[in-house]
């Protein structure tokens, strides 16, 4: 490789990430890394400038998951990537690829608790891959090329990079590194056979998919398999987009209050394949799916990351190998002659119908669960739909039916405040698309400033914001747990569609049901960022617990 003339760590590392072929970074600025934000004046990369650096990781975060190559944040240094930490944590559990550039006080500053300054191997140790601070700028593309290798490789996840504000002024002559694509764990020969003799043997099978590191191509290939040997399918907690859910072999997700019969399908089973996921809590119902550490059905796991073959449960066959590569390897499995288990997959279909189909009756003037049914039917297939944490995204999972890969963007670590990030940066990356945020009025207010965001780059996403005036998954855990003793769960809400129109969006309020179809179809042709205000019957939160069990994750 020729040396490239001397430039600037700022200048060297923005030619690193045009190597990568970065073509969209989120930031909040800071005088920390000036000399990079100069160096991307020039540069061919959308910058989108959000207005609190958690808002901006969610948005890098979102981008991981969209586009299977790592997401791009810059923050500053101290409480700017403390502030981020939050979509970093999402990026560990969801297994997203993400780099977080953070500034870092000058190296001869450092040990003296300067200002901002921080230990970020320390702070970000047990919630990244890798974390690394780079002091001299010959060595920016080897160690920014090695971060994309480790954000992508194996099981996907977050890395951060410090930068010192000296390093990024200082000057070398040093060449770019080559673009990065991943190496890819195949399955062997002898596993594939293996499991073709196992599913040979088996009598009441089922797949269940997850994780990252799929495309299109891969789950529409998955499905290709699902139908030759007739398996019914289930998806993991919010990676519903990975199977259409008209597909006959779809069985459901495994979320939150999943559906019985889908349960008990899994207990039933004598095989089960877990394809790039973890079935960790949510899940797996808090561990009680799957015995452990070894099933009673004989397990299957594929999985990119070698460390998470026998974490939690010891599978009959261990598959080290990425979604895409393994359902590749699924192209050339012989169809066995006679399937024992003909017709489980079309019931497994009927049930995941059945139960998803009519949303129960709530008290109050709204009923949320006909918006989602309305939506629904109304939709495109290739809506995206994005959301954080809070029960009425447990409504939204159970009945909105997905359709094409990356429809949702959802937190599998739930994490509230996700749903407006993931929209703006979902709609800035794909235009033509319809792009939805669902959220609760706690949920919003937690990133609700990136709507400002949306607005300044005519993001036109539609924002649904449930109002009960509570945080009501807590609140629902306090009246089942400590009757009659409410604390710290009750909120006084601003009228978010005022809120909409002082930024410059379309804002509409929508107390009942039969109002909310004409205010969405107007927030749509209005061509602007969009809030409607739905307002939720406080007493319609205790029938979630009809179908939400004891054992919830953090939402």
């Amino acid at each position: 490789m020729t040396l490239q003339n001397s430039r600037t760590g700022g200048q060297i590392l923005v030619d690193q990430l045009l190597r990568q072929g970065v073509e969209r970074i989120t930031c909040v600025p800071g005088e920390s890394y000036l000399a990079a934000l100069d160096a991307l004046h020039d540069a061919a990369i959308d910058v989108v400038i959000c207005r609190a650096e958690g808002g901006a990781a969610m948005m890098a975060e979102a981008y991981g998951k969209l586009t299977g190559r790592p997401g791009i944040c810059f923050v500053t240094r101290g409480p700017g990537a403390t502030n981020a930490a939050h979509g970093v944590h999402i990026a560990m559990q969801d297994s997203t690829p993400m780099i977080l550039f953070v500034g870092q006080v000058d190296t001869a500053m450092r040990e003296r608790e300067a200002f901002q300054e921080l230990d970020y191997r320390a702070v970000f140790g047990s919630i990244t891959k890798w974390t690394v601070e780079i002091d001299d700028p010959a060595r920016i593309p080897e160690l920014v090329a090695r971060a994309f290798r480790v954000a992508m490789q194996g099981r996907p996840g977050p890395v951060v990079i410090a930068l010192p504000e000296n390093m990024l002024t200082e000057t070398a002559a040093v060449a770019d590194a080559p673009r990065v694509e991943p190496a890819r764990a195949w399955p062997a020969p002898a596993d594939m056979e293996r499991l073709s003799m196992l599913l040979a043997d088996a009598k009441r099978p089922v797949a269940i998919i997850g994780g990252s590191g799929w495309d299109a191509a891969a789950t529409a290939s998955f499905a290709r398999f699902a139908e030759r040997f007739d398996l019914p399918v289930a998806t993991s907690f919010r990676r519903a987009a990975l199977f259409d859910a008209d597909h006959p072999n779809y069985a459901g997700d495994l979320g939150i209050g999943p559906d019985p019969r889908l349960k008990a399908r899994i207990a039933e089973a004598d095989l089960v394949l877990l394809l790039g996921g973890r079935l960790s809590e949510i899940p797996s119902s808090s561990y009680t799916l799957l015995d452990i550490p070894v099933p009673r059905q004989k397990l299957i796991h594929v999985h990119p990351g070698s460390e998470e073959l026998g974490r939690v449960y010891q599978p009959t066959l261990a598959i080290q190998a990425a979604p895409s590569a393994f359902v590749a390897a699924l192209e050339s499995l012989a169809t066995p002659p006679a399937i024992a288990w003909q017709g489980a997959a079309a019931q497994a279909h009927r049930d995941y119908l059945a139960w998803t189909q009519d949303p129960r009756q709530l008290p109050g003037d709204f009923q949320y669960g006909q918006l989602i049914a309305w939506l629904r039917d109304r939709l495109p297939q290739d809506a995206i739909i994005c959301n954080g944490a809070g029960n009425y995204a447990g409504w939204l999972h159970r009945h909105h039916r997905f359709h094409a890969f990356a429809a949702q963007l959802a937190p599998t670590s739930g994490s509230m405040g996700y749903g407006i990030p993931a929209a703006v940066l979902a709609k800035r990356q794909h235009p033509g698309r319809t792009v939805l945020a669902f959220a609760g009025d706690g949920c919003f207010l937690m990133n609700g400033q990136e709507f400002a965001t949306a607005v300044q780059y005519g993001a036109a996403i539609v924002v649904i914001v449930l109002d009960n005036g509570q945080y009501g998954t807590i609140r629902m855990h306090q009246e089942r747990d400590y009757p009659g003793r409410v604390v710290g769960t009750q909120l006084v809400n601003p009228d978010f569609a005022l809120y909409a129109r002082a930024f410059g969006g379309h804002g509409e309020r929508v107390e009942r049901t039969e109002e909310f179809a004409p205010a969405f179809e107007r927030a749509v042709a209005s061509g602007k960022p969009a809030i409607l205000h739905c307002l939720l019957d406080p007493r319609a939160q205790s029938h979630a617990r009809d179908f939400l069990p004891a054992a919830v994750a953090a939402e």
